[in-house]
């Protein structure tokens, strides 16, 4: 074993990560009505789209779970 052979071994990509991401029930949620989650978002990771609220992208939440505390509905879960 040589002293660079950790370059020849074949890694595996991660495509995906996995852990902690939120929900939006859409039935629960009042979307414009509310928009609590969206206005204490330190990441603003939430956009309201069609009068719903929604995540922009999956990676923008960082799980401080400021949002599910601020919903009065509990509309949003962790999974």
């Amino acid at each position: 074993m040589g002293l660079f052979s950790f370059l020849k071994k074949n890694k595996e990509k991660v495509e995906h990560v996995t852990g902690p991401y939120l929900e939006i029930d859409s039935e629960k949620c009042k979307g414009e009505k509310c928009a609590r989650c969206v206005s204490v978002c330190p990441n603003n990771a939430f956009i309201i789209e069609e009068g719903k609220v929604a995540l922009k992208e999956y990676y923008t939440c960082r799980n401080c779970r400021m949002c599910v505390g601020v919903c009065p509905n509990h509309a949003i879960l962790i999974i």
